[in-house]
């Protein structure tokens, strides 16, 4: 059995949103008053989503037609961390961009020109209508040279019929054809967690990190350094967790469990937490 491990207390929360929050649009129980008691607290709070599709704007009004009230500025995508990536690595770059409008709006608003010309990257996304023409593209112009960016590797995601092809699938195709893997920006990535937690000013060892899967959203949340929150409302099943080499802090059966945990790691002392039951 493991022992307890004393923590610092709980000053900042991240949070997965599809399979934590909502599906599709459907809100799971508990989200809103989740949000609300992280909002009540004043502890800052950011939502993390790999999904590149709709810009944080498009994601607010999304919940709040869903009945969750958050800010626009409370939530970071893959998106956003790759564009913040990019503009680190080669400013005011070209790329030639498979994604939707939450992937070029970031782009463009960093200053990346979007071209098929000899660009500096092809930089692939998450999109609903994946055409083959333009997989076709991007598998030529990475034979000649660009360089092979993704937002995220999730192979599969939700929809209200079941599972859809992710990018991380797409990005298998683009590579079995190339012999080029790609750099992989969102979650797991470290590199998303460290920008998130630079977001909100927060640091690793008084931080929480909520989500759904544990191939992405509870490894890259032990990568970091935080607590970890397994809810099993999306993608991880109860009996799969133990399959794992690492464990997550927590695990609870949705994020309506986590409201009380707000409150019991929202302390001004340090707190006892407990490994995962």
């Amino acid at each position: 059995m493991s022992r307890p491990t004393v923590k610092r207390a709980v000053r900042a929360w991240l949070s997965d949103m599809d399979g934590v929050l909502v599906h599709e649009e459907e809100p799971i129980p508990g989200a809103a008053e989740f949000v609300g008691r992280l909002r009540a607290t004043g502890r800052p709070f950011l939502l993390l989503t790999n999904n590149s599709i709709f810009t944080p704007r498009d994601l607010k009004a999304r919940l709040h037609r869903s009945g969750i009230d958050v800010p626009e500025d409370a939530i970071w995508t893959s998106a956003l961390a790759t564009a913040q990536f990019l503009d680190g690595q080669r400013p005011e770059g070209t790329a030639y961009v498979i994604g939707e409008a939450g992937l070029t709006t970031a782009l463009h608003e960093i200053g990346y020109v979007m071209t098929e010309r000899e660009p500096d990257y092809v930089v692939l996304g998450e999109t609903r209508t994946y055409s083959f023409e333009a997989i076709t593209t991007a598998i030529r112009l990475i034979e000649k040279g660009a360089r092979f960016i993704a937002t995220n590797p999730d192979v599969s995601g939700p929809s209200m019929h079941g599972p859809i092809p992710a990018t991380g699938s797409v990005a298998a195709l683009v590579t079995a054809a190339t012999g080029v893997a790609p750099y992989f920006v969102g979650k797991p990535n470290p590199l998303m967690m460290r920008s998130a937690l630079n977001r909100i000013d927060a640091h690793s060892e008084t931080t929480v990190m909520v989500g759904d899967r544990m191939d992405t959203d509870m490894v890259a949340g032990l990568e970091a350094g935080l607590r970890t929150v397994l809810v099993l409302t999306g993608s991880t099943r109860r009996e799969q967790v133990e399959r794992f080499p690492y464990r997550p802090t927590r695990v609870v059966d949705s994020v309506a469990d986590v409201v009380d945990l707000v409150e019991a790691w929202n302390d001004d002392s340090d707190s006892v937490v407990d490994f995962a039951r």
